[in-house]
């Protein structure tokens, strides 16, 4: 338990931390990375160069501190991030490393305005929040071990099938090498894979969702292939398995993880997804015909065009065929094709005055995921329809815990 001082402490200078989130989190991992280069291989490199691994972290520990008395508050967000810690393979031994490298970097980047007592505090409240952590990502290593063909740390998994969905989009069916059972999952979460790339110095870790719904044959995963743009890079995990990995090659797979996941009343459920977004939705979407048989399934999916749209005549089919399934679909920028074949319902982008008119009413479960800008403008929407937000879901492909830190 923390004293009242140091709550009091924490609370008064979490706003500070939160005003120099990014330049503390860059020099946290200065500091991390070159007292304990290793760890390399258990970030995503790409976030790092782009500087959103540095304000996820800062913003987060921010989040912590402001509800150090509190953390039932900031559950989801502690939740997610040890459910990838869980992925990633975090152990307990690692927390004293980074909680050194993250009290310096403090230190460093406040200087004199850092004072002993502010230190101590946050030290303090550090422990305290590792603690919690720790506890917590000890129950899920084992459950995760101990549910039925379950395992901790890489297994090697081999790609059965390599399918093309769209132009930029390719799943991949994977099996494992040994043959064992695979265990179960929930529809929305998310493999991560081990890419061991030429050329590379360190290992490359990618969450990946995935896409179909749990059966004892294979996982799926539906990845799409990120090209260089706008002075972005070109992904270079996405590219590796798109140009370089075939059937029959192996990867290192962690067990599936994850918290993006539905609830099983029986509210008519809303799922909304944005280009490669649609991978969680898909595995939604399988699941939920299979086990809610007579729930009231709409899906809006919304891409540039059908050149890019992954999985469309799948979906298609089944809102042809299921009564309780129905099918939407939004192109900002369609083809002359799509046009005139009327491939999509509507053209220009998902907003409140739609939703209203495809939807009967805002009494449903939405659920949503697609590039951050897309979530924002959702997430915006269903608040102005006063849809409430325990009735709002999302999945953000990125470090950031909400979408409220971008």
């Amino acid at each position: 338990m923390l004293d009242a001082k140091t709550i009091e402490v924490v609370k008064e200078t979490a706003p500070i931390l939160k005003e120099h989130s990014q330049e503390i989190g860059e020099r946290f991992y200065e500091l991390l990375f070159s007292r304990v280069p290793e760890l390399y291989n258990m970030f995503n490199q790409t976030n790092q160069k782009r500087g959103i691994q540095q304000g996820a972290l800062a913003y987060g520990v921010y989040l912590a501190g402001a509800n150090i008395d509190n953390l039932k508050a900031v559950q989801s967000m502690v939740k997610r991030v040890t459910e990838k810690h869980r992925a990633l393979g975090v152990q307990p031994s690692q927390y004293p490393i980074v909680g050194e490298a993250l009290i310096d970097a403090v230190k460093d980047v406040l200087g004199n305005a850092a004072t002993n007592n502010i230190i101590e505090a946050w030290e303090k409240a550090y422990q305290a929040i590792a603690d919690i952590f720790i506890k917590i990502e000890s129950k899920l290593y084992q459950q995760t071990e101990q549910q039925p063909g379950g395992w901790i740390g890489n297994r090697s998994f081999y790609v059965d099938k390599k399918v093309k969905e769209s132009e930029v989009i390719t799943s991949f069916y994977l099996k494992p090498k040994d043959g064992k059972t695979l265990p179960a999952y929930k529809a929305g979460q998310y493999l991560t894979i081990q890419a061991d790339i030429d050329g590379e110095k360190y290992s490359h870790i990618r969450h990946y969702s995935l896409s179909d719904a749990p059966n004892k044959e294979y996982y799926r995963i539906s990845v799409k292939r990120e090209d260089a743009k706008e002075g972005v890079p070109a992904g270079i995990v996405s590219n590796y398995l798109h140009n370089d990995v075939s059937e029959g090659d192996t990867l290192p797979i962690t067990a599936p993880a994850g918290d993006f996941t539905y609830s099983s009343d029986k509210q008519p459920i809303v799922l909304l997804s944005g280009g490669v977004g649609i991978t969680p939705m898909m595995s939604m979407l399988n699941t939920l015909i299979k086990t809610h048989a007579e729930r009231e399934i709409t899906f809006i999916h919304a891409a540039q065009n059908s050149k890019v749209h992954a999985m469309k005549e799948h979906v298609k089919k089944l809102a042809e065929e299921l009564p309780n399934v129905t099918s939407y679909v939004c192109y900002s920028h369609p083809t002359d094709r799509d046009r005139a074949e009327k491939f999509y319902d509507k053209e220009g982008f998902v907003d409140l005055d739609w939703l209203k008119e495809v939807l009967s009413d805002n009494q449903k479960d939405f659920y949503y995921c697609g590039p951050l800008p897309f979530l924002k403008a959702i997430d915006s929407a269903l608040q102005e329809w006063d849809v409430p937000k325990e009735n709002r879901n999302y999945e953000l492909f990125s470090p950031m815990s909400t979408i409220e830190e971008a």
